[in-house]
């Protein structure tokens, strides 16, 4: 196998599989990138046996063959060439020469039937989306997913599949987001898969603001994303997402409308001087303003107070800071509506004329 590539074209499609390349393998395989050049296709593989990256790229070439390469070396070399190189690849043996001007590098292989391939997905449900929509829900709820809990179903996104909608939801136990995306879901069956923490984060970072579309095949242990330039196949979490939707409140007797920049950055200020380990504020509510007080052990305070449109009886209750700012940050709006039963009830943030999305925030006992 031989071929010759421009750094350019090499270098974005590889910097995507790499992500998903872990540093600490417990496979050496598993540290390598597939490589396979069929016609003048370039394809790219990279696994960590929860996820699957593939990138396509054109070639000038007519060659076939297949190696396997350490992915991070492989990587650093690219991009430490100069802009604009040309790259040469030469496989030889159990090994493959890159040459580019005068520069030359060998780098080892390992077998390519020791490559792990997750195949076609049995029996799956298809459907596509625009990139941009998906991309757009999913970074508005993703900061919600949990971290390394117990509870392993919540350190992951939700997707239920309803009639003409995707949900997508996230929660962690002490906040919840959920944001709903229009879709044509002809023939698909209702149902609900958890997409892990990695997938989703990588899915993300992988996604175009475009409208082009992304296709999605479900299947009952995969889900895939295929556009035109790569493949994204993640596993899915083997767990039962919690009943989400009796923790939405609805109809909140007392209910904030407020400008959401002087608002945001009111809580930005106000968190200064919060407890770094429990990070709570105090919302004292009255006729046409909140109060925003932070107090912390060493007996500092801060106090920062916004003209709202309140029109409920006075209110005092406490929340996470770090949490009403990721909701406040989602809101896509420029006026954010808080809405609250009393102080032990949750609060639910939305965007003003924006009900796709909704976000829940648990009080804080003060």
């Amino acid at each position: 196998m031989k071929f010759t590539i421009d750094r350019e074209t090499l270098l974005k499609p590889l910097q995507a599989v790499a992500g998903v390349v872990e540093r600490r393998q417990t496979l050496p395989i598993l540290s390598n990138v597939l490589i396979s050049v069929n016609g003048k296709k370039l394809s790219m593989t990279a696994t960590d046996l929860e996820v699957e990256m593939v990138t396509h790229s054109m070639l000038n070439a007519d060659e076939t063959g297949e190696i396997t390469l350490p992915a991070r070396k492989f990587l650093d070399i690219c991009r430490a060439l100069p802009d604009q190189a040309k790259i040469e690849m030469v496989a030889e043996q159990e090994r493959l020469v890159i040459r580019s001007g005068k520069s030359r590098f060998v780098l080892a292989t390992l077998p390519v039937k020791d490559f792990p391939n997750l195949g076609a997905i049995k029996g799956a449900c298809e459907f596509s989306v625009p990139q941009k929509a998906l991309k757009r829900v999913i970074e508005r709820t993703q900061f919600a997913m949990a971290q390394q809990d117990v509870r392993y179903y919540l350190n992951g996104l939700m997707l239920e599949l309803g009639k003409n909608r995707i949900r997508v939801v996230a929660t962690d136990g002490h906040r919840l987001a959920l944001c709903d995306l229009e879709a044509d879901l002809k023939g698909a069956d209702q149902q609900q898969v958890i997409i892990p923490r990695k997938g989703v984060v990588e899915l993300a970072r992988l996604l175009d603001d475009v409208e082009t579309p992304v296709a999605v095949s479900l299947g009952s242990n995969h889900i895939r994303f295929t556009t035109d330039t790569l493949s994204f196949t993640s596993k899915l979490v083997d767990g039962r997402f919690p009943d989400y939707q009796h923790v939405v409140p609805q109809g909140g007797s007392n209910i904030v409308i407020a400008e959401r920049d002087p608002l945001k950055q009111a809580l930005v200020r106000a968190s200064i001087l919060s407890n770094e380990k429990y990070r709570s504020i105090s919302f004292q509510m009255s006729k046409g303003s909140v109060r925003i007080l932070a107090r912390n052990p060493e007996q500092e305070e801060a106090e920062e107070e916004v003209a709202v449109d309140y029109k409920g009886k006075g209110l005092d209750i406490g929340f996470n800071a770090s949490y009403m700012l990721d909701a406040l940050s989602a809101v896509t709006t420029e006026q954010a509506r808080l809405s609250m039963t009393d102080a032990n009830s949750c609060c639910l943030v939305e965007g003003v004329g924006d009900t796709s999305c909704k976000y829940v925030v648990m009080p804080m006992r003060l």
